[in-house]
């Protein structure tokens, strides 16, 4: 698993600094990280091939919607 220590960076390109805003971001990545083991590991125990389930990952992670653009639903 990789080091998710690493900063989040701001839209100015600086590190996000705020211990509570840090803290939010840690817990999410805690959880997207065991939501998407889980389902990797069902997809593969289930005989999906683990390439086919990180492409299904990719592409949602791709379609997801900056909610700062404008014209968002």
């Amino acid at each position: 698993m990789k080091d998710s220590s690493f900063p989040w960076v701001d839209r100015a390109g600086e590190p996000v600094a705020c211990a509570e805003k840090v803290k939010v971001l840690r817990e999410n990545d805690a959880e997207l990280r065991q939501a998407l083991q889980d389902a990797f590991e069902d997809g593969v125990l289930m005989g999906v091939t683990p390439a086919s389930m990180r492409a299904t990952f990719e592409d949602m992670l791709s379609s997801l919607i900056d909610p700062t653009q404008e014209g968002r639903s």
